[in-house]
């Protein structure tokens, strides 16, 4: 069975989120919350460097509004140092749980995208209906509320398989619990209690 290698300092070190600051504020510049906290940017960093250091960080709640696009959506959004956060999380793991994902798998992905799972779906397609000769069924679907219903004890098993470093599923932890519509805290305090008597 293939683990992860990475560990927690490399995800929590002042380059990784100097350069996952650069990928996230592409884009945002213009947003009052991402200025704020771009004009004493590198306070902050070293701050949450420090905080995820000590172990002492903690995931700010969410602002939730609805969008339509065009159907509507309920959208929570985190503060702007968590964001950064979850992009310095996805640079360190996405390359390792990449590779775990089916080949037609297209969204959010590197070199993958709608275009390229458009040109993989009309491949299918042609070879399903034998080149436009047979009739073949496409099922389009959506899961409601995906994301609220993800049972996270399930998730944070999922997570342990894969990950050895103590310190890295607690800040996964962190992160997961922080959108917890059901409480799973046992598992959560099972996580903090292993990290902690492994770094004694």
């Amino acid at each position: 069975m293939k683990f992860l290698k990475n560990s927690y300092c490399e995800i929590i070190s002042v380059d990784n989120l100097l350069e996952a600051w650069r990928e996230f504020v592409k884009g945002k510049k213009k947003k009052n919350d991402v200025q704020l906290f771009s004009i004493s940017l590198m306070e902050n960093i070293f701050r949450l460097n420090t905080d995820l250091m000590d172990y002492t960080y903690k995931h700010s709640g969410y602002q939730e509004f609805s969008i339509c696009d065009p159907k509507p959506r309920n959208i929570h959004k985190a503060v702007v140092r968590d964001r950064l956060l979850h992009h310095a999380i996805h640079k360190v793991l996405y390359p390792f749980f990449d590779k775990f994902f089916i080949t037609d798998s297209f969204s959010c992905r590197i070199d993958k995208g709608i275009h390229k799972a458009i040109k993989k779906f009309e491949e299918n397609t042609r070879q399903a209906s034998r080149n436009n000769t047979k009739t073949c069924w496409v099922l389009k679907c959506d899961i409601k509320k995906f994301f609220d219903s993800v049972d996270h004890e399930i998730l944070i098993k999922i997570l342990k398989q894969k990950i050895l470093d103590l310190d890295i599923l607690w800040l996964l932890g962190e992160v997961i619990e922080s959108f917890n519509k059901q409480s799973s805290q046992l598992s959560l305090f099972d996580l903090r209690t292993d990290a902690n008597r492994e770094r004694e």
